[in-house]
């Protein structure tokens, strides 16, 4: 037998070489041309697969440099470019360069991140992130915390860590069929989705979240909370957290932390904030009384592939007191030898959410945080925030956009004919379908990407950025193309009315 086993999975030394510069070369082009290119080509399903082509699994090999040569042809040219400066949809940054190798640098060594022993170096790296993202939004760094895939993810992972603290201690063993009160939680109407997933996952249904109205502002009322939960305690439910958000994904208001805080310490709730989007603007002094409030929280989600611009995937737990997640999610089956010598205990990830087998997603953001620095993402992140309010400021400046909302890095406006006015509820449900009808457009259009929001009943165009490849120069330029195609839409709904 042969010393060395030849199989068809490995690259000699050679043309791993001359195929991974030929790659980076190609990276490296897209990165400074992409502003060149369409956001998206807005091709169909059917399209794309008549593209990839439809063969069956091959049954013999093909070279990697022919196979890889095709994948790039595909991302670069037939991709959404959520990087590109025009892109403002959703809440997807442009993802940093470094990130990127980083990426490359974590699989080639390829660590389980779920057990110190399997990953001593990228356990300590994470360790470390988890520090520098609590340190970076003002909260002590102390927290504890990991790394997981995004927003849904690390929501989920504090949530089920807050119903075990507050829920009764039989719950790990007898399940919910033996809490004998109604667990109920509390959020404000704009909460993302996240929150009805978490009631159904988790046990307590989607009758147990109480949606507390929100102010002319778009913040919970406080008010209306606390007498929620009083109304529930009188009722023999037993409220167990409140869930504050910082930049809500439809305007970006932040919820009054500081009065929520109150709220909880004054009933013995758990506080949590999804920050996901809004909470690395917390590293602005100046936004210091708009997060006012942080500190008091029990967890805190955030996504660093959202505003600190790392590639996907890349969400974020935080715990004020680590030992809620180890009660929350530790185990010690038989089958796991993860001992240390150290007289330190070693940090298990496994122990402290969902996943066993983990990636190593911590390498990216944590090299980023050193490319970056605490100054940098206050420089880029205000950039943004700046940007934002100057698109608001010319929608507002234009007389054919209307501006309805602007807070930290979003800003909704939307399309209305010139003279055009609502009047009448007929009226209205027209502007709604002609903004609806001209997001389809732009997003398909290739020229800009927007996303929407309803704001009071009005459809809008919603634009957030968290873009640093985004300058003034784009956002009025994208002015012009929004009033554009919106005058072409509604031409053409006339016509149809006609």
């Amino acid at each position: 037998m042969a010393t060395n086993r030849e199989t068809p999975i490995q690259i000699r030394k050679e043309e791993f070489k001359k195929i991974g510069y030929q790659l980076i070369d190609a990276v490296a082009d897209f990165f400074d041309t992409i502003e060149e290119k369409p956001v998206t080509t807005g091709e169909s399903p059917r399209q794309l697969q008549t593209i990839i082509g439809t063969q069956s699994i091959p049954e013999e090999g093909k070279s990697v440099e022919e196979i890889l040569t095709k994948a790039t042809d595909l991302l670069f040219n037939h991709s959404l470019f959520n990087g590109h400066p025009k892109f403002f949809g959703y809440i997807t940054s442009s993802p940093a360069p470094i990130g990127a190798l980083a990426d490359l640098l974590a699989a080639a060594v390829n660590p389980n991140v779920g057990a110190n022993s399997l990953s001593p170096i990228a356990t300590e790296i994470e360790k470390q992130t988890v520090k520098w993202l609590a340190e970076l939004i003002g909260v002590s760094p102390n927290y504890g915390g990991l790394l997981v895939s995004g927003g849904n993810m690390a929501n989920f992972t504090a949530f089920l860590a807050a119903r075990t603290a507050k829920a009764p201690k039989t719950i790990k063993e007898e399940g919910m069929a033996t809490v004998a009160q109604q667990l109920t939680v509390y959020c404000s109407k704009t909460t993302h989705t996240w929150i009805d997933k978490a009631a159904v996952l988790f046990g307590l249904g989607t009758n147990a979240i109480r949606w507390i109205p929100t102010d002319s502002q778009n913040k919970m009322d406080n008010n209306v909370l606390e007498q929620t939960i009083k109304a529930d305690l009188a009722n023999e439910c037993q409220p167990i957290m409140v869930i504050g958000t910082a930049g809500d994904v439809s305007t970006g208001a932040v919820d009054n932390l500081k009065g929520i805080a109150s709220i909880c310490q004054a009933y013995d709730l758990w506080f949590h904030i999804d920050g996901a989007y809004g909470i690395p603007a917390a590293v602005i002094p100046e936004l210091n009384d708009v997060f006012e409030g942080i500190q008091a929280a029990d967890s805190i989600a955030l996504d660093p592939h959202k505003w600190l611009y790392s590639p996907l995937e890349a969400g974020c737990t935080l715990v004020k007191n680590p030992n809620h997640l180890l009660e929350t999610y530790s185990s010690h089956p038989v089958y796991y030898n993860f001992s240390t010598t150290d007289e330190v205990p070693a940090l298990n990830y496994y122990e402290y959410g969902f996943q066993n087998s983990r990636g190593f997603r911590a390498l990216k953001v944590w090299l980023t945080l050193q490319q970056v620095g605490q100054r940098g993402y206050i420089k880029m992140i205000g950039e943004d925030i700046a940007l934002s309010k100057l698109l608001f400021d010319l929608a507002n400046k234009h007389s054919e956009l209307e501006a309805i909302t602007q807070n930290l890095s979003i800003a909704t406006f939307r399309y209305i004919p010139l003279d055009y006015r609502p009047a009448t509820e007929e009226e209205t449900d027209y502007l709604n379908r002609l903004n609806e009808s001209l997001l389809n457009e732009l997003q398909q259009g290739g020229q800009v990407f927007l996303s929407n929001a309803i704001v009071n009943g009005a459809y809008c165009l919603r634009a957030c950025i968290v873009n640093f490849r985004t300058s003034k120069k784009d956002i009025e330029e994208i002015i012009a193309i929004i009033v554009d195609e919106g005058r072409k839409k509604h031409n053409q709904l006339l016509t149809k009315i006609d």
